[in-house]
């Protein structure tokens, strides 16, 4: 059951022009789809003055011009948004399937995963590809997907030492997170495999394949399958 209660959430002031409001400060679905609610409802009543919005994994930044609101009126006027989440009706998840190449040059720390727990490269797949992932926010480069939560069995320190470049479509683990990289960064997540299909696509209405809150599974495929799609 949500609580989703004006007097429940926390608010905190991040800068002269940015308001933070907590639910909580651990990653759970009920503080998740309480910022999913809040988002919502903003993006449906939008609130004057407000610039951006940037949803976390319990939290929501909230941007705002201040020649426009101050933090203590956009306050009060966020606690009786919060009073109404129970009201707020989100749209059903999308499942989105995203096709991955496990290991070799598209995985090289999957060894050494699977090392680290004591597993075979395949018990290492097969767990990571048998869950169903949440979308809980995207952040860090325009289409990465944080995604949660990775088996137990799977959780995994990130990297001491973040490569210089991940290429794009590698699919990595740090912690109890997973997810794609949609281009090529530096990065410090543990790479299992890689996607052949675009993660962010620039030249589509929505630039991002995945969105906050969508369901992901992860599909074996074969380096014939790989190259296959990749040319598609």
């Amino acid at each position: 059951m949500l609580k989703p209660a004006a007097d429940e959430a926390r608010f905190q002031r991040s800068s002269d022009q940015s308001l933070l409001i907590y639910f909580g400060h651990q990653i759970s679905l009920a503080a998740h789809e309480q910022v999913r609610r809040l988002l919502r409802l903003l993006e449906i009543e939008p609130i004057a003055g407000i610039r951006n919005l940037h949803p976390a994994y319990c939290s929501l930044l909230i941007k705002f011009d201040p020649l426009k609101c101050r933090h203590e009126e956009l306050e009060q006027t966020l606690k009786r948004y919060l009073a109404r989440l129970d009201d707020v009706s989100l749209p059903h998840p999308r499942e989105v399937q995203i096709p991955v190449c496990y290991g070799g040059e598209y995985g090289p720390d999957l060894v050494d995963v699977s090392a680290m727990h004591g597993m075979t490269p395949e018990q290492v797949i097969e767990l990571h590809s048998s869950a169903t992932y949440l979308v809980y926010f995207l952040g860090f480069i325009p289409g990465f997907a944080y995604l949660g939560e990775l088996p137990e069995a799977l959780v995994t320190p990130r990297l001491a030492t973040p490569r210089r470049s991940v290429p794009p479509g590698s699919v990595g683990i740090a912690g109890s997170q997973t997810g794609v990289y949609p281009f090529a960064t530096p990065g410090g997540w543990r790479l299992l495999g890689r996607t052949p299909i675009s993660i962010f696509r620039p030249d589509r209405n929505e630039l991002s394949l995945l969105s906050i809150g969508d369901r992901v599974r992860f599909t074996p495929i074969s380096r014939e399958q790989f190259a296959s799609l990749e040319r598609a």
